[in-house]
């Protein structure tokens, strides 16, 4: 599986950040430290655009630009033959098509390295009059196999949204049992609740969590 497989798999943009937007809610429910999240969601990562982000600890990364000019995805497989710190800079293909629309999401600091190299291996975007998801047009490396740019590795939770896949996530990396139908809720963007969270997290309540609403901007009731 490649980028290009991803992208014929992602929904609409509003539906996937509705998606990354629940997911970051229910992360913070389940670990009040930020530092030990793997997904979050800023509303407010400028004045016109916010961002869904992946980071698991050991290199591996995604950034989503949600904007007026549509959505702009960008991850980087450390391990992947096309890391840019194997070829001294981006893939070829990777970057070349991206409209200019996104050009700023391309040079943009906080996905670059000090030396403003783009950090990529695979980048997917859309417009809104766009009636798919895009990608460049890559030559994979020959001699690699299955998931050469990291997409299949970097974005399950964007193909499979149901409850039962962010459930089986959640309870392999926390170790504990996540409840499915509080999963349900929160990825249905319901507004949160008292039993909801102290189902998922008896340690936490909706004051301790006033602050990651409104960073994430998840409906309130």
């Amino acid at each position: 599986m490649t980028v290009h497989d991803i992208a014929r798999q992602l929904p609409e943009i509003a539906v996937l950040r509705d998606h990354c937007r629940s997911m970051a809610m229910l992360e913070a429910v389940l670990s009040p430290e930020w530092a030990d999240r793997y997904y979050s969601f800023d509303a407010h990562w400028s004045e016109s655009e916010s961002m869904a982000s992946m980071r698991n600890g050991s290199g591996d990364e995604y950034s989503i630009v949600f904007s007026a000019a549509g959505a702009y995805i960008r991850g980087f497989a450390h391990e992947s033959p096309m890391s840019p710190y194997a070829e001294d800079g981006p893939w070829p293909g990777v970057l070349d098509d991206v409209p200019e629309v996104f050009r700023a999401c391309v040079e943009e600091p906080a996905f670059s390295d000090e030396d403003g190299m783009p950090v990529i291996t695979a980048c997917i975007w859309r417009e809104p009059g766009d009636d798919g998801w895009k990608t460049g047009t890559i030559d994979f490396p020959e001699e690699a196999t299955g998931d050469p740019d990291g997409a299949e590795y970097l974005f399950p939770l964007l193909v499979d949204r149901s409850a039962e896949a962010f459930q089986r996530w959640a309870e392999d990396y926390y170790e504990v049992p996540v409840n499915l139908q509080a999963v349900r809720h929160v990825l249905s963007s319901r507004p949160l609740n008292k039993g909801m969270v102290s189902t998922l997290n008896a340690e936490i309540t909706l004051t301790n969590l006033a602050e990651d609403i409104t960073r994430i901007g998840y409906p309130q009731s």
